[in-house]
């Protein structure tokens, strides 16, 4: 489901599913759909009438799936603070300009 901008489609897909459109959803691996939180994301579509079926299911030990859930996270995190260096020069001026 790679759209270019996932956050919207993911932010669709919810209301699609909340609208009772989708019935069963089918996912590769359950982090392509979102990178965590997928069990609460599978609470809401079953809360909807949804099924969700991954493909390829891995079992992993708690330490394990808590390793990869640490990971996800700070891979967010790194991206955003990577998008905002483009931005640098622009917080810079704001953060030095003079009050008036």
């Amino acid at each position: 489901m790679k759209t270019g901008n996932e956050p919207i489609a993911v932010l669709s897909l919810i209301s699609r599913i909340s609208a009772g459109e989708i019935k069963e959803l089918l996912v590769a691996h359950k982090d392509r759909l979102c990178r965590f939180g997928f069990d609460y994301f599978k609470h809401m579509a079953m809360e909807n009438g949804c099924k969700i079926k991954v493909v390829n299911q891995e079992s992993l030990s708690p330490q394990q799936e808590m390793v990869e859930d640490l990971m996800a996270i700070i891979h967010t995190f790194s991206c955003r603070l990577y998008a905002l260096r483009k931005y640098k020069k622009k917080i810079k001026k704001i953060i030095e300009a003079p009050e008036s």
